[in-house]
């Protein structure tokens, strides 16, 4: 047996048990990501973190077309000092993010599913204000998107249930 049929043969062995679970891919055709794709309407943004949120979200599930969902969510950011050095100061921030949403039906008010996550994200400070300053907005962007795809994660798996 060649190497080329030994692949092709233990490919189709790593599927079977895929296969066998009923696995069926989020984003497939009639799978659950696809239920959310342009069906949700995110609250409008308030501040720079909804915006950021907001735009992750809607690369994740698409913007909406004939929204079917309606998300609220609430998001809080906090930031401690993750290292210390002596004379310097804070040298390495953690910022930390929550977010509650509540996904609910638009016309019947039913709420789908609801729920609270939490993250963090890091950055450097240096000695120049304007290249820390932009090293926070950074991490708060990224804080945002590592949400916005937990949310996006939770509301999926909402749906296939």
């Amino acid at each position: 047996m060649s190497s080329s049929d030994r692949r092709s043969v233990l490919g189709l062995l790593a599927v079977l048990p895929l296969a066998a679970c009923g696995f069926a891919p989020a984003y497939g055709p009639g799978g659950p990501g696809q239920a959310l794709r342009g069906q949700v309407r995110a609250r409008d943004p308030q501040t720079s973190n909804d915006f950021d949120f907001l735009a992750a979200f809607e690369d994740r599930v698409g913007r909406p077309t004939a929204a079917r969902y309606e998300l609220e969510y609430r998001i809080s950011t906090s930031e401690r000092g993750a290292a210390r050095v002596a004379g310097l100061g804070e040298t390495r921030i953690t910022l930390f993010g929550d977010v509650r949403y509540t996904l609910t039906e638009i016309g019947s008010d039913e709420v789908v599913t609801e729920g609270s996550l939490r993250n963090f994200t890091n950055y450097s400070t240096t000695d120049t204000q304007l290249a820390t300053r932009r090293a926070e907005e950074d991490a708060q962007a990224r804080l945002m998107r590592i949400l916005a795809d937990q949310v996006a994660g939770r509301l999926i798996a909402a749906l296939a249930e």
